[in-house]
This record gives C-alpha cells, sequence and structure tokens, in this order.
C-alpha cells in the first residue's frame, strides 16, 4: 500500500457531467486509471448523457472558489486540471485563486462545445478565455475546432496545427501547447509545440462514435502524469497512448456518443 506522501494528486476544476463521461466524472475516473489522487472543484451542473445537454446550471464564483480553498488548505495537489468554465465571471474567479496559489502545472482545456454539439463556453467568454486563462498554463490542449476560436487561424491540416500549437505559445503566452487532430482527416495526429520545438503524436483513427469525453480525458491524463512528474513529452505520449486504448475497448452505453473505457487496464472483456 503506497504512504500517503508518495501519493501524486490532481486537482480538476470543471463541471459535472450526469452521464458521467465527460467533465469532473471522466477527470476523476482517468486520475484513478493513472495512480493519482484526485479531487474536484466543481464549476456548473449539467443534465447530460450520451444524447447531449438538456440543462445547464452554473454554480456561484465564491463557491467554486472555495471548493479551490477547501482543497489547497488542506490536501494539496501536484497538478490542476481546468475544464469547462461557461462565463467571463468564473474564467476570473478560477484564475484569482490559481495565481493566488501559484498552481502549477496547470493543465487548460478549452472546453467549447460539448460532443453533441451544446455550447458549454458563451460566446462573451472567449476573449476572457484567451487573455486571462491561457496566459497561466502550463500546457494547453484544445482540439482544432477550439484552436481555431483562440488563434483565428484555419486548420485543416497537421502543418495549419503545427501552426495553430505555436500561436498558443508565441501569441498568447502559455508555456506549451497540444492541439489535437481528432477532427482532421487521416489518423489522429496531435502536436505539441514546447521550447521552441514541435513533437507530434500519430495514433491509427479508431472508427467509433464512442468519443464523449475524449478531450476531458486527455487533458485529465496530461495532468496526471505532469503530477507524477513526468515531462510535457512524456506526459502528451502517457495521454494519446492511454486515451486511444480507452476509445478502442469502449463499450455500448446509451444512445449516443458513448463513453471511453477509462478502466480498460483493469476490466475484462
Amino acid at each position: 500500500m503506497p504512504d500517503a506522501q508518495t501519493v501524486s494528486r490532481a486537482m480538476t476544476i470543471a463541471g459535472s457531467d450526469s452521464g458521467a463521461g465527460a467533465g469532473i466524472q471522466a477527470d476523476l475516473k482517468t486520475f484513478a486509471a493513472l495512480g493519482v489522487y484526485g479531487t474536484s472543484a466543481v464549476t456548473a451542473v449539467t443534465a447530460q448523457n450520451t444524447l447531449g445537454v438538456t440543462d445547464v446550471h452554473e454554480l456561484p464564483t465564491s463557491l467554486i472558489q472555495s471548493q479551490i480553498d477547501a482543497i489547497i488548505s488542506d490536501i494539496g495537489v501536484d497538478a490542476v486540471k481546468t475544464g469547462m468554465l461557461s462565463s467571463p465571471e468564473i474564467i476570473e474567479a478560477v484564475a484569482a485563486k490559481i495565481r493566488e496559489y501559484d498552481l502549477t502545472p496547470l493543465v487548460v482545456d478549452p472546453v467549447m462545445v460539448a460532443k453533441g454539439g451544446d455550447r458549454l463556453l458563451q460566446e462573451r467568454a472567449v476573449d476572457t478565455l484567451r487573455d486571462v486563462l491561457v496566459p497561466l498554463a502550463f500546457v494547453v490542449t484544445p482540439n482544432a475546432p477550439e484552436a481555431e476560436v483562440l488563434t483565428g487561424r484555419p486548420i485543416s491540416t497537421v502543418g495549419d496545427a503545427r501552426a495553430a500549437a505555436k500561436a498558443l505559445v508565441e501569441d498568447l503566452g502559455a508555456m506549451s501547447a497540444v492541439v489535437k487532430g481528432g477532427h482532421l482527416d487521416g489518423p489522429a495526429t496531435d502536436v505539441l509545440y514546447v521550447d521552441g520545438g514541435f513533437t507530434e503524436f500519430t495514433q491509427p483513427r479508431i472508427d467509433t462514435k464512442n468519443t464523449h469525453g475524449t478531450g476531458c480525458t486527455f487533458a485529465s491524463a496530461v495532468a496526471a502524469g505532469l503530477a507524477k512528474g513526468l515531462t510535457v513529452h512524456e506526459a502528451v505520449a502517457q495521454a494519446k497512448e492511454y486515451v486511444t486504448e480507452a476509445i478502442r475497448t469502449t463499450f455500448p452505453m446509451g444512445g449516443g456518443h458513448g463513453p471511453l473505457n477509462h478502466f480498460h487496464r483493469f476490466w475484462e472483456r
């Protein structure tokens, strides 16, 4: 049994998905699967399943901040991941706590739209996300459409993804960036830009509709790796492999975009 002092800790600051495919539920599953103790500060409660989002209730910023205070003052963190921060006010409140406690490494997953197409980021919050939160990121992990919104660059090729990843660092201030290629044609290639160089991580594309929560899971896997002391390259490589296998071993659940198999390393098929 591991000693309490040797257990790595990661906190997710994100929305709750009642269907448990994405959001804090996916984050906590990922942390657990990768051997990290997970904590959560809930920013919003969504009524959601594999078919889509039917209702969203944002939590008061004071309660969001109180959750962060409670975690930091007692349990502590070795890495932090942000997900659904739907309004400028919530982004500002979370950013204030990140600065107050100097929370790093910070993985920013710029959640904008749910798998079913429902918007999870208010239009008026895009500038706040770009200008306030991204510069605090140790690594930011947008998919191609999210990277287009943040950088203003069209992305249809891996070359475009490379340019966007560089812009997220050189122009917007993140320490490093991964632009995920799941929305592009061809193999699933993610592009990491860090320390002035590019690394591409490629896996075969898997033909399945069960991809709900892939972005949350990837970012959480990166955070878990960083919490355990991995480099950015190592953490991204681990996350890519973990998510690919979680998609490959997915199972039927619900009538829409089903969840990943977060516990593929432990569950017999």
